[in-house]
């Protein structure tokens, strides 16, 4: 007879994702290291009481944490899955309708970033007996739909226990999606909360260990020599990288490619760390938010080699990066579904890694021409140039966002991590940020979600500690973003877990600001001012007297506040200086000006602007418009 357990299905799940192991090669980790909880009635006497009695019977089986929102949760599990190159990320588990509901963003974030997240989501009485219960939602054409049906788009895998018999074949698919480099994202079990605390039998087997190995897939011969032969033809190649290399653990082979054919290489905002900032062929970010180097020659460029990319607009600036008439594109990814994209012709569906084991051997001999090398050196030389010029002290009492950057990356270490997601400091910081570790960078641009930041770093330094790995996660994060999520602070400090978080003050949404300037609406709705009842709208003069450092401070942190002066620079680079030698989360809160930019890089994203106006910025932000848009290509294949 088979052995069986009598348990909950909250139990037998808790223990099962105890026992799942997701293997890399020599790599062999937990692939769900621990639960992220906040209990209410759909979850406390099921999820809840698994892992309190898991606390008690074994306390490192799977370990509970808390958090402070729900959202943040998932966003610390993506994290954490990202310094992990996906082999792991967490369990995040909320009770009924709003619980729940307030997972629906980061379970978007998730699977927009191609990077794992489980979510355990709670769900009505599966009996209906108690109907409707509280936070229910109803409808009356279809009382089967609640809460956690709006995961069905959201997730890459989704199913409802409603028979507890139903948890074996439901939590073998889930862990199935969850460690498919192709198919990972959001994964969702949604748990009724009658269903969570009703027992079954359940086999052994089930709560043994059980081991996914990450698929690499090698390239098929024809279409790899199909490639190879468009790259030895071609006499300006350029490479983007994206998430994909470092996913794989490719940035090694993708050094070595460079430097033995001498190709350039720009990177998406997911690519960055695939080669540290001073390599010869590394030419910083590429697209609508890249450098003048990147751009120059991505714009000329006759064979292009995407190498684990999804090709977003801002990558390609809305199709207007690459124009060169007779460019062919070389398509490296794991998923069909970004190889073929935007007309592909030549589609290399395999794994980063093993694609660019292929290509070293095949491309054997091949190098770029002298004077393309020098030209690529000269690119490179003259957009450093820049970058120090912007990093350069201005002695103003409002520094701006370049120069904070350049502080912050003077005063950090080499290893250290830079985590954003939102607002105009991801695109200066794709310009202007010297990576200078595969880890040491990561900016969340799929989802780009405002108040990521926090909870990501978090989530970040989490990973890094699984690993016995000190390097310091500092977070960057504007005031808008901050306001949207910060209590995650909360969390840092109840569990001792050290985070660098610099506030950048502007009063308003920088990023916004600015692009509403350069589409005819003048900044308005950007500015956090009070409001004036006369001409009723927000754009005054006078600010808000809101102390962000002082909420930062009521939440137990270590405060540092820079004030306004001509040595604010150099103020900040003490300060950070002072945070990395501290064991204690430390908060640094610096005032700017937002309307001092970073040196343009030459890249467009489109924003289409009205046709028609009565506002004369409007107009001619139109007519800008129409210019740039007709450089825009329907395909890039």
């Amino acid at each position: 007879m088979t052995e069986t357990r009598r348990m909950t299905v909250s139990q037998a799940l808790i223990e099962f994702l105890a026992h799942q192991w997701t293997v890399d090669g020599d790599i062999r980790e937990r692939t769900i290291p621990g639960v992220f909880g906040i209990f209410g009635h759909g979850n406390v006497a099921g999820i809840g009481q698994a892992l309190k009695q898991a606390n008690v019977e074994s306390p490192d089986l799977m370990p509970y944490f808390q958090a402070r929102n729900e959202q943040a949760m998932v966003h610390q599990a993506v994290g954490y899955a990202r310094m992990h190159r996906r082999r792991g990320t967490y369990a995040a588990a909320a009770s009924v309708g709003p619980g729940a509901a307030n997972m629906l963003t980061a379970a978007a974030l998730a699977t927009s970033n191609r990077l794992p997240a489980l979510l355990l989501p709670s769900d009505t009485f599966a009996t209906r007996v108690a109907d409707p219960v509280l936070q229910q939602l109803e409808h009356p054409h279809d009382l089967g739909i609640q809460v956690t049906d709006a995961f069905r788009p959201l997730s890459r895998f989704f199913d409802r226990v409603q028979r507890p018999e139903q948890l074996f074949s439901i939590a073998l698919a889930a862990m199935r999606v969850l460690t498919d480099p192709v198919e990972t994202g959001a994964v969702t079990i949604a748990l009724p909360e009658d269903v969570q605390a009703e027992a079954l039998d359940v086999p052994v087997a089930f709560l043994q260990d059980r081991e996914w190995h990450l698929r690499r897939p090698l390239p098929e011969r024809g279409v790899l020599a199909r490639a190879v032969a468009a790259i030895r033809g071609a006499k300006r190649p350029f490479i983007v990288a994206g998430g994909g290399v470092l996913y794989s653990g490719a940035e090694g082979r993708l050094k070595a490619l460079a430097e033995e054919t001498g190709i350039p290489v720009g990177s998406s905002q997911a690519g960055g760390g695939v080669l540290n900032w001073d390599h010869p062929q590394y030419l910083g970010g590429v697209g609508a938010t890249g450098t003048l180097a990147a751009n120059r020659l991505a714009a000329e460029a006759d064979v292009v080699i995407g190498i684990g990319t999804r090709y977003s607009d801002f990558t390609t600036a809305s199709r207007s990066a690459f124009q060169n008439p007779g460019v062919v594109f070389v398509n490296i990814n794991v998923a069909s579904f970004d190889a073929y994209k935007h007309g592909s012709q030549l589609p290399v569906i395999a794994d980063a890694r093993e694609a660019l084991v292929e290509l070293a051997v095949a491309l054997e001999g091949f190098g770029v021409s002298p004077e393309y090398a020098e030209l690529v050196a000269r690119e490179k030389a003259e957009w450093d140039g820049l970058v120090d010029d912007a990093f350069a002290p201005s002695g103003l009492a409002l520094p701006g966002q370049p120069e904070i950057i350049g502080a912050v990356q003077q005063s950090s270490a080499p290893a250290d991590v830079i985590v954003q997601a939102a607002g105009s400091l991801p695109g200066d910081l794709h310009k202007l940020w010297r990576v200078r570790d595969p880890l040491g960078y990561h900016v969340e641009y799929a989802f780009s979600c405002m108040g990521y930041e926090i909870a990501g770093g978090l989530g970040a330094k989490r990973g890094l500690v699984a690993d016995g790995d000190d390097r310091d996660v500092i977070v960057m994060v504007g005031d808008g973003s901050y306001l949207m999520l910060n209590t995650e602070l909360v969390t840092a400090v109840a569990e001792g877990i050290k985070l660098i978080v610099i506030l950048i003050q502007n009063h308003g949404y920088a990023s916004i600001g600015h692009l509403s300037e350069t589409v005819g609406s003048e900044r308005f709705g950007t500015w956090y001012r009070e409001y004036d009842p006369q001409t009723r709208n927000f754009q005054g003069e006078r600010i808000l007297p809101v102390d962000l450092a002082a909420n930062a401070r009521s939440y137990g942190l270590d405060v540092i506040e820079i004030a306004p002066s001509a040595s604010a620079i150099d103020d900040l680079r003490a300060a950070v200086a002072e945070a990395k030698a501290s064991d204690r989360a430390t908060f640094i809160h610096i005032n700017s000006d937002p309307q001092i930019y970073a040196p343009d890089g030459a890249g467009w994203w489109d924003v289409p602007v009205p046709e028609v106006s009565t506002l004369a910025s409007t107009q001619q932000a139109r007519a800008e418009y129409l210019q740039q848009q007709a450089h825009q290509k329907p395909l890039l294949g």
